[in-house]
Formats: C-alpha cells, sequence, structure tokens
C-alpha cells in the first residue's frame, strides 16, 4: 500500500528481521534487511535507519545478533511450533530483557525498528517512483 502518509505505508519487499543486542545485554533494535543482504554481524558497525524520517539513523555494533523469524513451513513443515506454556515462559524472558524505560506505564521510551541503509534506499526509490502525486491546476 502506498501513500502520501508515510505512516500508513506498508514496508515491501522480502525481508529478514533481527534483534540487535548492546554489551550490557539488552536489545537495542530490530532491524530489516532486504532478502539479499547479509546478516548482521556481531562486533561489526550497521547502520540502521528510521523507515520514514531520513534524518533518524544511529550506527549500531551489536554484541548479540538474533534473527526473529524462521521457516516454519513450505509445502511440509519445517519446525514445530511451542506450546502454550513454552509460549508464555518464552515471551516472560524476553519481557524481562526490555530495558525499564521502554516498560515504564507513563511516558515510556519507544522501542526502535530499523532497516539497513541497503533497505532504506531501496524503499525510499519504490515510494518515491509509485506514491500518487497530487496534482493542482
Amino acid at each position: 500500500k502506498l501513500s502520501q502518509d508515510a505512516g500508513k505505508v506498508l514496508i515491501p519487499g522480502q525481508k529478514h528481521p533481527y534483534r540487535l543486542y548492546g554489551e550490557h545485554g539488552y536489545p537495542l533494535l530490530d532491524i530489516m534487511v532486504q532478502d539479499s543482504e547479509e546478516v548482521p554481524q556481531v562486533g561489526q558497525r550497521l547502520i540502521c535507519r528510521h523507515p520514514f524520517i531520513e534524518k533518524h539513523r544511529v550506527a549500531v555494533v551489536p554484541s548479540k545478533v538474533v534473527p526473529l523469524h524462521f521457516l516454519a513451513y513450505d509445502g511440509k513443515v519445517l519446525a514445530e511450533g511451542l506450546s502454550i506454556d513454552d509460549t508464555k515462559q518464552f515471551t516472560k524472558s524476553e519481557m524481562n530483557l526490555l530495558r525499564v524505560d521502554i516498560l515504564r506505564p507513563l511516558n515510556p521510551y519507544e522501542y526502535k525498528v530499523s532497516v539497513s541503509e541497503k533497505f532504506y534506499e531501496f524503499f525510499h526509490a519504490l515510494w518515491q517512483k509509485e506514491r500518487p502525486l497530487m496534482e493542482l491546476r
């Protein structure tokens, strides 16, 4: 879906999401990279961009990289799902890793979801090419 309003735009293309952790063990941000890009590597500097706001970017050197999705079905079951109890335990353990400023009820800090530099360039080139233009007369 393309729109004049960036907040309503779906991010197209095949992508892989990863969670990047900092040196203190907390998740710093999640990043989406294109299917054709290399997996982010521990100890390697990576530019992470806000998907819509050009000036919002940060360099991250992750101490841990965790893939967030995996292929579970490809004509046959490749991975069994977790039980409800295992899912609840996993969710609790992930919530315990978040910083307290993200979990506070009043004015919580926004957890960042970013895209790679290459993904940003692809997405914005496509958006400029395909988005509807307002016509003035």
